[in-house]
């Protein structure tokens, strides 16, 4: 049973989802202050996509129930008038669909991660007043292209993309042509040498991964690598939900990340606390935005 499409209000008729976007739980001025959103989610990207967002239609479960952030899930009118359900993990099947990423994450459930961590980015760059434009960053899990587009916005000019979905790829193609210098295919965990060679021809002085890390679809060794094809003294920017950072954490990262910070392999320059995006439930989900340089490899 769902109840809110476009993330405002209850689908009761068509009338209903046509004027949805002005009231609900997602969508009031008041819905964001009283659950602390980041910023007002609005996307800011292409506009090429705008009317492809405004044309579709979501409606998320009801706001009584919940999730597991690995669980979420949404119905998007189809162009017959039935509704197919999208896993948001799901990833390959929503970037096939222009507009629907940023119509989820960003115009129903406000994320507004990627912009808030370039801006960290680009205020770390500022204190040790390093050019913006020196910086050629690996973006790892880079989807359809939005953080490295906000990295160009804030003066990063030179992104390579990588990520394990050819959909993925198509995507950033599709929506952000010329975006990266270079976008890989390739399970980094299994990275041949052709494809770190290439990698490498890059000269890489920093790395970017923004709210792909934990849930299986970046797995600590594929970081590694990511990691490891970056100049000693370079960056790492990433987000990572506070769970796996926890002490009773499993997947791998919350050990790898602290062993970094105690060793000195990764030495802070910013760290906040921060809400990624709003759960189906309107409840805040919590990351926590890293922006280090790299100072050694990572046991």
């Amino acid at each position: 049973m769902t109840s809110t499409v476009n993330g405002f209000g209850a689908a009761s008729s068509p009338a209903t989802v046509a004027g949805a976007g002005r009231d609900g739980h997602l969508g009031t001025e008041a819905a964001r202050r009283e659950h602390g959103r980041l910023g007002e989610g609005r996307y800011r990207g292409p506009g090429s996509l705008e009317e492809a967002r405004r044309s579709l239609r979501v409606a998320l479960p009801e706001p009584s129930s919940r999730f597991s952030q690995d669980d979420e899930w949404c119905v998007v009118a189809q162009p017959d008038g039935t509704w197919s359900e999208f896993r948001f993990h799901d990833y390959h099947r929503i970037f096939d669909v222009p507009g629907l990423y940023e119509k989820i994450f960003y115009d129903v459930l406000g994320c507004d991660t990627p912009r808030f961590m370039a801006d960290l980015f680009a205020d770390a760059l500022a204190g040790t007043r390093e050019d913006p434009a020196a910086v050629r960053v690996l973006d790892l899990g880079a989807g359809n292209g939005i953080m490295a587009e906000e990295l160009a916005a804030v003066g990063v000019p030179h992104a390579v993309g990588v990520d394990i979905l050819p959909e993925a790829q198509a995507a950033a193609e599709r929506d952000r042509p010329g975006l990266y210098a270079h976008y890989l295919v390739a399970d980094l965990t299994a990275l041949d040498p052709t494809e770190s060679r290439r990698l490498a021809d890059h000269r890489l002085t920093a790395l970017s991964v923004v709210a792909a890390l934990g849930f299986g679809d970046i797995p600590p060794a594929a970081f590694r690598t990511a990691y490891d094809h970056v100049a000693d003294g370079g960056w790492v920017v990433l987000t990572i939900k506070d769970a796996f950072l926890a002490e009773d954490d499993t997947s791998g990262f919350a050990t790898m990340i602290s062993d970094g910070l105690s060793s000195g392999a990764l030495e802070v320059v910013r760290r906040e606390r921060f809400r990624h995006r709003l759960a189906t439930d309107a409840s805040p989900l919590v990351y926590e935005g890293i922006v280090a340089r790299k100072r050694g490899p990572l046991g």
